[in-house]
């Protein structure tokens, strides 16, 4: 059996990443919550994409600087690229449609299954496989996940069109996996990353824009940036929770396979909850433990679950004879 890890890249480094993309998500919750009280989620989106977009221009500039930005090669498919940043902003729009919809609790639950949708979609359009082994670890770490969840909620009243919208948005984000590692080795995660945040910016912006002007509601687009609090915490969303964790996503689909790093998803929730009791106080039961240890054991399992190289699956890279 190959190493899991494909390539010659350091498995040290990757665990860094897949680490720092499970505590960027998994505090994102702390951001959420501090900028709501200032403005609508619309509102806070748009101020998160601009956050990502300086981040995204400073970063770029200052590699180009420093000569470590990645040359460009006029023959790359750039609709690839862009198929793979509007994966992602198109599971942020449904994502938004359905919080109007479900509760949190219900979109919780079916995000939770990112990890499923990605394995199959990733099955039938790349090739890849997984083994037995890897979707028992992948089955009891989803399984916990939503355990968990519902056992954490105090109401649960479900809604069918919220549901179905968020069931929409996640597939969106399981396509968005499969394309990020179907572009491996092509383009890398900054131009990644960059495409989310200039495509998420224009829409987020505009649609902010067009519904301020239909409401006649440009103060309160505008009010909130006259709080510190609310800018540093949605800067802190902006450059964490999508330059950052998109890049770190980036990364981890470039050198592991679809269904290890999108397993690290289930782990940022079970760091929302540990963070939650040791910050805000909020009480730790029982079922916590257990959800947490099975979480833990699934996603620690499938990281070091041996699998063949060659189920990885076809690439772009294969494609162009790279």
């Amino acid at each position: 059996m190959a190493d899991k890890l494909n390539d010659s890249e350091p498995k040290w480094k990757l665990y860094l990443v897949a680490l720092a993309f499970t505590f960027s998500i998994g505090f994102s919750f702390f951001g959420i919550k501090k900028c709501v009280p200032y403005a609508d989620t619309l509102t806070i989106l748009s101020y998160r994409y601009v956050a990502a977009l300086v981040g995204v221009i400073l970063w770029i500039g200052i590699s180009k600087m420093l000569g470590v930005y990645p040359k460009s090669e006029m023959k790359r498919p750039k609709a690839r690229l862009y198929q793979t940043a509007a994966f992602y902003i198109l599971f942020m729009i449904f994502q938004i449609l359905s919080m109007f919809f479900a509760s949190s609790i219900e979109g919780a639950i079916v995000y939770a299954m990112v990890p499923i949708f990605a394995k199959i979609i990733g099955r039938v359009v790349l090739g890849e496989k997984s083994t037995r082994l890897q979707m028992v670890f992948v089955v009891v770490t989803v399984a916990s996940l939503i355990v968990l969840i519902v056992l954490n909620a105090t109401d649960i009243s479900l809604n069918f069109k919220g549901i179905v919208f968020m069931a929409i948005g996640t597939f969106f984000m399981g396509c968005q996996n499969v394309s990020a590692r179907y572009v491996r080795g092509v383009f890398k995660p900054i131009e990644i990353t960059a495409a989310i945040a200039i495509g998420g910016s224009v829409i987020f912006i505009g649609a902010s824009l067009i519904k301020a002007a239909v409401t006649d509601s440009f103060d309160k687009l505008i009010e909130p940036a006259g709080h510190a609090d609310f800018l540093i915490w949605a800067s802190f969303l902006g450059i964490f929770c999508i330059l950052l964790s998109a890049q770190f996503m980036a990364y981890m689909l470039a050198h592991m396979e679809i269904i290890q790093s999108t397993i690290f998803n289930s782990a940022s929730t079970l760091v929302s909850v540990i963070a939650g009791a040791l910050i805000l106080g909020e009480p730790l039961c029982w079922y916590h433990y257990i959800c947490g240890a099975l979480i833990l054991t699934g996603v620690v399992g499938l990281t070091l679950a041996p699998v063949d190289s060659r189920n990885a699956g076809r690439s772009l890279s294969d494609k162009m004879g790279k």
